[in-house]
């Protein structure tokens, strides 16, 4: 098991390095963008950082100014066009935060709601109800996240008023963990966990209504026990072998957050700041918010497969 987990790592970071590389070529031989209204800074300074930072000097120079930095220094470097000279850590750590909580909030929502429309669902099975949850699973699944957020602005947030149309900001809610910051990220929390519903709902039918047809479970209810007993005690035992690592996974990823749904209810998150990275050609903002989201992807999937052999022993037992 150490060697598997070791071999992961060595081709998780490999694969980082040879992403990461890409990206950083690749953005810069993108030509000089035009300085952002509302974001943008005096020709002047950036004429200057351009110089400070080495923006001049030929790419692969950079990139071996820009890892030995990284490695030797912790140093991601400072804004040029968004943020400028700010600490880009400092910045993407600021707003991080926010995506933290609002993929939080989401996830305590979708996950004790999936998991129950999936047992319902396994239990109920070939019945009315479990095709009525089958249907608004392929739809809820095959639906963009960003559909869901207009419908639940449109009518939650603009028709209803239940909501406001974007979220708080820390002075108007009076911080980030305020009933009423709370209160306002809702329309942006179901936004983002009706996808996690739908999906571990998906997966809860499937692998309880597999196991709800084995052969121990036949032998359990001949024991004496309930079909509610025999479920709880057995058949969701064995389902969670393939359901736990899909919780875990969502838990991991809470930091990627949304490109798009932050964006949309007004979040101040690293989703709207990758965006806007990219259409500034701010260099060091857009290679540590890749950096990050490549790692998180990565680190979601080596967690995943290794969490299969913890959750059921005899998976690791048979890598042997």
């Amino acid at each position: 098991m150490v060697k598997y987990v070791l071999k992961r790592v060595i081709l998780m970071f490999f694969t980082l390095f040879i992403i990461c590389s890409m990206c950083f070529i690749l953005i810069h031989l993108l030509p000089d963008a035009p300085i952002l209204r509302g974001i943008g800074t005096d020709p002047n300074l950036q004429v200057f950082i351009r110089e400070k930072e080495g923006y001049n000097d030929p790419i692969m120079v950079q990139y071996v100014r820009y890892l030995a930095n990284i490695f030797g220094y912790g140093y991601w470097g400072t804004g040029f066009r968004i943020y400028a000279s700010k600490n880009v850590a400092d910045i993407i750590a600021d707003k991080m935060k926010y995506t933290v909580v609002v993929n939080l909030y989401s996830i305590l929502f979708a996950i004790p709601v999936g998991l129950a429309l999936g047992i319902y669902a396994a239990l109920r099975k070939n019945r009315w109800q479990d095709h009525v949850i089958s249907v608004l699973v392929v739809i809820f699944i095959s639906v963009p996240s960003f559909v869901y957020a207009f419908l639940v602005q449109y009518f939650l947030c603009y028709k209803l008023g239940w909501f406001p149309l974007m979220t708080y900001s820390l002075s108007e809610s009076g911080g980030l963990f305020t009933f009423k910051m709370f209160y306002s990220m809702i329309p942006a929390m179901l936004s983002l966990g009706f996808g996690v519903v739908a999906g571990l709902t998906r997966y809860t039918r499937a692998e309880l209504s597999e196991v709800l047809t084995s052969e121990f479970m036949l032998l359990a209810r001949t024991k004496g026990l309930t079909r509610g007993q025999a479920t709880v005690r057995h058949a969701m035992k064995n389902a969670m072998v393939v359901i736990l690592p899909m919780i875990i996974g969502e838990f991991i990823g809470i930091m990627s957050g949304s490109l798009i749904i932050e964006g949309i209810f007004g979040i101040p998150g690293i989703g709207p700041l990758y965006i806007t990275s990219i259409n500034a050609r701010d260099y060091n903002f857009f290679m540590a918010l890749t950096v990050f989201y490549t790692f998180i992807g990565l680190l979601a999937g080596i967690v995943i497969d290794i969490s299969y052999g913890f959750i059921d022993p005899r998976i690791r037992m048979g890598q042997r």
